[in-house]
């Protein structure tokens, strides 16, 4: 694999890469916060941190 350049386009998309991780960063913990801490998170929220772990591995690479 070449290594990119930082064009623009890259700068951007690394930008939304990283603004859709924090969304997803976001979604876990507003339904971790409403489950009652005697119930096991819900396994949407692990989804949505690997999700999150995923997209700024991505982003990582884009830069």
């Amino acid at each position: 694999m070449t290594p990119q350049t930082n064009t623009p386009e890259t700068i951007r998309l690394r930008s939304i890469l990283l603004d859709l991780a924090r969304h997803q960063d976001d979604l876990a913990a507003t339904e971790a916060a409403v489950t009652p801490y005697w119930c096991p998170c819900p396994p949407s929220v692990l989804g949505h941190r690997t999700a999150a772990a995923a997209l700024r591995a991505q982003a990582d690479l884009v830069a």
